[in-house]
């Protein structure tokens, strides 16, 4: 004699909830969650790399928003409520991640975070010092820069010229702080790269007309503003 054993199958999704018992099948309908009057973020806000004393405007495009908060490495900044946030004569102090709170009623949707580097030019050419913000990050590639606990990204946004142009015959990245425990690698828009500790000499003729650089640090990530040293490229 066979025996017939009874099967419970629930299947669900956000529409819908089909729940099968025995030969008898009995729906069941849930709303879907409803999005429309959401927060949307239309346009996020961009890293940028900006000369010291500048003034910068770092903004936010957002649907059904009726509120904005900016933020500063995660802190709110007190009376930056609009979907723009303007510093006027930037300086090494305004380094940071930036980031929007946009908020409709009670509902709550944050932007991607945006780095703001500080770029210092010697009078009369020279080395350009460039501040950046470090990432506490950790991983591990290769022998150079091999384990890491962070990181500073130094770009420019492709609306900036995408990096820093090589000038003359010598073109050298070298940590700006004094560790000499530190990796420092660079990469050319045209893909070519390279790494060494401390810093790091791209070869003549550059084989890439713009390039951006990275320092990574073994342990002891610090916390604020951290230069690179750039000799042999624009501004």
């Amino acid at each position: 004699m066979n025996k017939k054993i009874p099967h419970i199958i629930t299947l669900a999704a956000i529409t819908g909830l089909a729940v099968i018992t025995g030969n008898s099948v009995q729906a069941q309908t849930t709303d879907a969650l409803d999005q429309s009057e959401f927060p949307q973020v239309t346009a996020q806000p961009t890293d940028q790399a900006i000369a010291v004393g500048s003034n910068v405007v770092i903004s936010v495009q957002a649907a059904n928003a009726d509120a904005y908060q900016w933020l500063r490495n995660g802190v709110p900044v007190d009376g930056q409520t609009n979907s723009s946030l303007t510093l006027a004569n930037v300086g090494t102090n305004d380094v940071g991640l930036y980031s929007c709170e946009i908020s409709k009623d009670a509902e709550t949707v944050p932007t991607r975070t945006a780095t703001l580097n500080v770029v210092v030019a010697a009078s009369g050419g020279g080395p350009i010092t460039v501040f950046g913000t470090p990432y506490l990050s950790g991983g591990s590639h290769g022998s150079c820069p091999g384990p890491y606990a962070g990181y500073v990204n130094y770009i420019k946004t492709v609306s900036q010229g995408w990096g820093w142009a090589p000038t003359g015959t010598v073109h050298t990245a070298s940590d700006g702080s004094g560790r000499t425990d530190t990796k420092v690698e660079y990469v050319g828009k045209y893909g070519d790269s390279g790494c060494d500790q401390t810093s790091v000499t791209i070869p003549h003729p550059p084989a890439s007309p713009k390039y951006r650089f990275t320092i990574y640090f073994p342990n002891n990530v610090p916390t604020n503003a951290y230069p690179l040293i750039l000799e042999g490229f624009n501004p």
